[in-house]
């Protein structure tokens, strides 16, 4: 099973920047996007099952923001829109597939910096989505959790962590939440095979960052301990550039 992650920034801008050639190449089984900013009615999805890709999508209820989405050439056994908290399923947030006894959650948290009532909704989502999760794994302890998470965890998943010490992304109680994530039975699948710095997922758009590689790493494909003995590969893939993040990839066993 091989998986991408991938904060599109608007699927329809991203596939006239050639998200469906790439697509071509056949990066994934199960390709899992965040922001795509549309309505499956508003997107030419033909050519996603021109590629054998079925798709599942969950947008917002406001056009042209946030919203996720799954295409997958592995046909799901169950799939669950939303999670069940009006605010989050709203703003198409959470999309679950399951495969098996394998049960894959897309996720797109929210980013707190447009200003403080982001800020504390951001905080409320993250504790709804713990609870959530939590409660999910007790019967489903097969959990793989990607997406675009808006949390640098460590000072090593950030250009300037000093610069950036109180910017939202990086505050204390944000990390401090995925401290509680990894310490509760989840692996940062990347991590678990690149200690290496300078390795991030989304740079700025306004400062040439992308360029300079001064950007953060606040997408991750996270999955429970019972599926680390079948963790074959993680990768961030920075010279895919359909968006101001780039794709993350996962392989695990069959």
């Amino acid at each position: 099973m091989r998986i991408v992650s991938y904060n599109v920034n608007g699927l329809r801008s991203a596939m006239n920047k050639g998200f469906t050639e790439w697509l071509k190449t056949d990066p994934a089984d199960i390709i899992c996007l965040q922001e795509i900013k549309a309505h499956k009615d508003n997107v030419d999805y033909k050519q996603f099952e021109e590629l054998g890709f079925e798709h599942y999508w969950y947008p917002a209820q406001k056009k042209g923001y946030s919203g996720v989405a799954v295409l997958t050439k592995i046909t799901p056994d169950h799939v669950q829109y939303g999670n069940g908290f009006m605010q989050s399923d709203a703003e198409g947030r959470v999309i679950r597939l399951d495969f098996g006894d394998i049960t894959l959650i897309n996720t797109y948290m929210p980013s707190g910096t447009s200003g403080d009532e982001r800020q504390t909704y951001k905080y409320q989502w993250l504790e709804e989505f713990y609870g959530y999760v939590d409660q999910l794994k007790a019967t489903r302890p097969n959990l793989i959790i990607c997406g675009d998470y808006n949390i640098c965890h460590k000072p090593i998943d950030i250009h300037d962590p000093v610069g950036n010490k109180k910017s939202s992304g990086f505050l204390p109680e944000e990390r401090a939440w995925l401290d509680k994530l990894f310490s509760n039975g989840f692996v940062d699948t990347f991590r678990h095979y690149h200690p290496e710095p300078h390795q991030y997922s989304w740079w700025s758009v306004r400062t040439n960052a992308r360029a300079n590689n001064k950007g953060w790493r606040i997408d991750y494909i996270s999955v429970t301990a019972p599926l680390q003995p079948k963790l074959k590969d993680a990768l961030i893939w920075p010279d895919v550039k359909h968006s101001d993040h780039c794709p993350i990839y996962l392989q695990l066993e069959a």
